[in-house]
């Protein structure tokens, strides 16, 4: 009598050229959102405004996601997620035509402002794509691949977009990067699979309310931590350009090359972060931190050395680079799966709080303390998140030892 066979497991392949879309997308999104950072001086000279003023395109950028991503999140979580992707980035397109031709600063902030809310509903979809597509032992692996996406904003999008408007003019740049989010939209359409994000509820179950939740603590406090850290690191990378140009006496036309510098280190940084995430979480981020701090540190006492400010800046962007893979791991690992898209959306908000509110934080300190105290302020917002992230740690292993004492 022959044994009865067991059919065999089959294990989904992963999903790369998915998840390589996504990449492409939030490559796209970004290069978008950070593109005035290298272009602040000549779109300061031709709009006549001060720097500081030209910075606040990004506050305004950011506060329009930080209003609006909860709010639009809500009222489109019944709709597919993937046709959300394409629509937002054809929206963002269109904001950054507007930007392109804007014949004025205030014409150029509403154009900022279309791009913010489109730019806050496609991180509350994206942010959570990744982990519908792949399981949770896979999540490190996944979020680093699509955040690769951004940390190629940095080494190719921002420079590249930065050489562009020097060459040819901001506002060519800016049509440039509309024309790509269109392709990249319509590489969306093609490339990108369907996903299922609603919760089913087993028999008998009944919906507790999303506040309600037991993993809203860890999300509410993740995103403070998030807030904290983004918020220092704006403080001094809104103004970069002009702290290299003034401060450290680089020429115009190197800055190009300096934020690749940066961003190609973020990308080796985005690489560690994704071995670090699945292993050791915890001290990778810890270490992240402590580097960044060092780094920044460096520039802020040797501004006068080249050589050293080029180190530390390779050293910030290796350290940085990972950080919001790691933060955007740690937040889908903490959000229960019925919270995933509110998580997602509430981590978009606390980025961009960060990103606002340091632009809009180193514009008034470099209009009342000069740029000078830009990098050290940094520190400080870093120094806090991570003694708050830290103890949170400490706090929750020793109540869980005191729980299996018991």
């Amino acid at each position: 009598m022959s044994s009865p066979t067991t059919a065999p497991t089959t294990i989904p392949a992963f999903p790369w050229i998915g998840l390589l879309t996504l990449a492409g997308a939030i490559f796209i999104s970004v290069t978008s959102e950070f593109l005035p950072t290298g272009l602040l001086p000549e779109m300061a000279s031709e709009l006549d405004v001060s720097l500081s003023t030209a910075g606040f395109l990004v506050t305004v950028f950011a506060g329009t996601v930080v209003i609006a991503t909860t709010p639009l999140a809500a009222l489109t979580r019944k709709y597919s997620r993937k046709a959300l992707v394409v629509v937002v980035l054809l929206v963002l397109a269109l904001a950054n035509v507007l930007a392109a031709v804007a014949p004025t600063y205030e014409v150029l902030v509403g154009a900022r402002v279309l791009g913010g809310l489109a730019h806050g509903l496609f991180w509350a979809v994206v942010a959570a794509y990744a982990a519908h597509l792949v399981p949770k032992q896979q999540l490190g692996k996944a979020v680093a691949i699509t955040a690769g996406g951004g940390s190629a904003a940095f080494v190719l999008g921002v420079p590249v977009g930065t050489a562009l408007g020097h060459v040819l003019g901001w506002r060519i740049a800016f049509g440039i990067i509309a024309v790509l989010i269109v392709l990249l939209a319509l590489a969306v359409v093609k490339f990108l699979p369907a996903v299922n994000h609603h919760v089913e509820l087993k028999t008998g179950e009944i919906p507790v309310p999303l506040r309600k939740d037991r993993s809203m603590k860890g999300i509410i406090l993740l995103c403070v931590v998030i807030v904290i850290l983004i918020t220092g690191q704006n403080i001094y990378y809104t103004y970069i350009a002009p702290w290299l140009i003034n401060t450290a006496g680089f020429d115009e036309a190197s800055v190009p090359f300096l934020l690749f510098l940066y961003g190609g280190a973020g990308a080796v940084g985005l690489v560690l972060a994704g071995f670090a995430s699945d292993r050791f979480p915890k001290r990778g981020f810890a270490i992240a931190l402590l580097a960044v701090m060092t780094a920044v540190i460096a520039l802020a006492i040797w501004s006068a050395s080249p050589v050293v400010v080029v180190v530390a800046v390779v050293v910030w962007g290796t350290s940085f680079g990972g950080i919001p893979a790691m933060l955007q791991t740690r937040m889908l690992h903490t959000a229960s799966f019925r919270t995933r898209d509110l998580a997602a959306a509430l981590q978009t908000t606390a980025f961009n709080v960060g990103i606002g509110g340091g632009a809009l934080v180193g514009g008034l300190l470099l209009d009342s303390r000069g740029i000078e105290s830009l990098p050290l302020t940094l520190v400080v917002f870093v120094a806090v998140a991570l003694v708050l992230m830290v103890g949170t740690d400490a706090l929750r292993a020793a109540r869980a030892r005191r729980a299996l004492a018991v």
